[in-house]
């Protein structure tokens, strides 16, 4: 079941690419459904993903296919958007074929971002003093947010002191899996996750630094590594 405004995000988008071949930017879907911000898109677009209506092409900020139609709606060619016009169906609609979408400008995003990893506080704890924009085709779906690297711990794994780590939030990750974790309720940290046992090792990404073992209650998964921004000054 969608909720109204996923139904008339997914008709807009449906609509634009009939009459274009191109899907719309956020921008441009934040007007059609009167939000405030991208973000509010973006977390539309993510629950779209998830429940399979539509994908994202890889590497296209704004290439969006519509892969189905949900049932008992058919996209509303004579109304706007924001009218929410449902038309019945008789049968449960076929999929709609994949098409080409031509790459378009990116798009972005405005994701939290909370502070330096090394802060030493529960991410829960740490205030939005700011967003951060960030380039759409670098999140996937989900919620995420935008974390500061201080440090040296992961440059083997290419993440530099000043970097921003862009983080999916989630409390489950898969061993070898950059994560956020937090110790003891206190401490967040950035590392690779492996379990051994009744274990957790956090391994960092320089040789100069060693492992982190604790026991598996010690250690809360905040969400792993989507992708990186870099300043160059």
């Amino acid at each position: 079941m969608l909720t109204a405004k996923q139904q008339q995000l997914l008709r807009y988008i449906k609509e634009h690419l009939d009459r274009g071949g191109v899907s719309p930017s956020f921008e441009e879907m934040k007007e059609a459904l009167d939000l405030k911000s991208k973000s509010g898109i973006h977390r539309l677009i993510s629950a779209l993903e998830e429940r399979g209506f539509i994908r994202r092409l890889a590497n296209r900020a704004r290439a969006l296919e519509i892969v189905k139609l949900p049932e008992g709606m058919v996209p509303a060619t004579s109304a706007g958007v924001g009218e929410g016009v449902v038309t019945p169906l008789l049968r449960k609609p076929a999929a709609v074929p994949a098409r080409a979408t031509p790459i378009a400008a990116n798009d972005v995003v405005e994701i939290p971002l909370h502070g330096r990893i090394a802060a030493g506080l529960p991410i829960e704890a740490l205030e939005d003093r700011t967003m951060l924009a960030v380039p759409a085709a670098l999140l996937g779906a989900g919620d995420h947010y935008a974390l500061e690297v201080s440090g040296d711990s992961m440059v083997e794994a290419g993440i530099f002191d000043g970097d921003f780590a862009l983080i999916q939030r989630t409390d489950v990750a898969r061993d070898g899996q950059i994560v956020v974790a937090l110790i003891d309720e206190s401490e967040a940290t950035l590392k690779y996750l492996h379990h051994e046992g009744r274990k957790i090792r956090l391994d960092p990404a320089n040789r100069d630094y060693q492992p982190q073992i604790y026991d598996a209650g010690q250690v809360r998964i905040q969400g792993r590594l989507a992708g990186l921004l870099r300043r160059y000054n």
